[in-house]
């Protein structure tokens, strides 16, 4: 396989398009036309994981965290950035990075914690805004069950846990060729009235070059008219953070206990407890002092997250608890998830996880 299948296999589980935009996913190093011969699964990308994926004759890094987040104006090896770009070209590796598209994703990182602490009835905390897209087009009748099959076979008219979702009507249409035309009902130079049917759709955002493909590779017209806008509709299966509840409510201490010890961690700095039973939680993997606000919008009992400030404790105002476990300790599945999903997909050569501990943190 080539490296840009390897990304083709990954963008069907997180595609691209939903990172953040301060984010720099995709390939970061190397050639997408590269021929793999080995993959190593890894949360950063330092020298010690290049040196890793030399040993073990792995060409391709799948990182979840991207090494380059800022354009490198030079490369001469004055830091550890550096350094881990210059060792990967001298050996034809390749890095790929995945970071916020994974975050987003409702499988992704924040689907692991809830499962890793056996959450139940989990949701999208923040839905991602600006996702969906809508397309109307215009057929004639007897074209029209055939352009909503190319349509929905490239994801057409999914919303949810729902496929195949459309709504059609009809009306009449009106054109007229002109010289250079050929028009497949009626003349050139001659205005046609005619039946036709409108089909309606909505789609996922990073689809819209397969659909845009299906839709005039299946229409019977020259001139296929269309329009697609984007809607303010939120996504409810793509966003940041999740929202989830317990199976059985604990206490605040035995669950502080419980998380200690399910997410691995060796502390949890959180804020004054709130003397009330937990059972809904909301958590967001990485840095998410940002969504404090929204967990209590929805009746959180505890956020659990990582880099919350000094200032931002005071913010839960008896309101939740807010537990930060560790930037590193909130996100040290992703690797495993990544590697799951790369194992089922791919069976001709190694996918490797990496053993390097990357976490940049000691505690005394």
């Amino acid at each position: 396989m080539k490296v840009k299948e390897i990304i083709t296999l990954l963008e069907e589980f997180a595609p691209l398009a939903y990172a953040e935009d301060f984010d720099n996913t995709g390939l970061l190093v190397g050639d997408q036309e590269a021929k793999v011969t080995g993959i190593l699964v890894t949360l950063d990308t330092l020298e010690a994981v290049v040196e890793e994926a030399i040993e073990k004759k792995c060409n391709l890094i799948v990182s979840f965290h991207p090494i380059l987040f800022k354009g490198l104006k030079k490369l001469t090896g004055a830091n550890y950035v550096q350094r881990v770009v210059q060792k990967a070209i001298k050996n034809d590796i390749h890095i790929f990075a995945i970071h916020t598209a994974l975050d987003n994703s409702f499988e992704g990182v924040n689907a692991q914690i809830c499962s890793t602490l056996e959450l139940v009835h989990k949701k999208i905390l923040i839905p991602q805004k600006q996702t969906i897209k809508k397309l109307i087009t215009y057929a004639p009748s007897q074209a029209v069950e055939n352009i909503k099959k190319a349509l929905f076979s490239v994801g057409g008219g999914t919303i949810g846990n729902y496929q195949e979702c459309s709504f059609t009507s009809q009306g009449t249409s009106t054109f007229k060729g002109n010289e250079h035309s050929n028009p497949v009902i009626g003349s050139k130079g001659v205005t046609q009235t005619v039946p036709e049917m409108i089909i309606a759709m909505t789609f996922a955002k990073h689809l819209e070059k397969r659909i845009l493909n299906a839709l005039l590779d299946s229409h019977p017209y020259e001139e296929v008219a269309y329009e697609i806008t984007t809607l303010e509709n939120t996504n409810q299966h793509i966003g940041m953070g999740m929202i989830a509840e317990l199976q059985n409510p604990m206490d605040e201490d035995a669950f502080l206990m419980y998380l200690k010890e399910k997410m691995n961690t060796k502390c949890i700095r959180h804020s004054k407890k709130i003397d009330k039973p937990i059972k809904k939680v909301a958590v967001l993997g990485g840095s998410g002092s940002f969504a404090i606000n929204d967990a209590i919008a929805q009746g959180a009992d505890v956020y659990i997250s990582s880099d919350l400030k000094y200032h931002d404790f005071y913010t839960a105002e008896n309101k939740i608890l807010l537990a930060d476990i560790g930037h590193y300790e909130s996100e040290q599945y992703t690797k495993e998830l990544l590697h799951t999903y790369l194992t089922k997909k791919i069976t001709n050569f190694a996918v490797v996880l990496s053993q390097i501990n990357t976490n940049p943190i000691s505690y005394f």
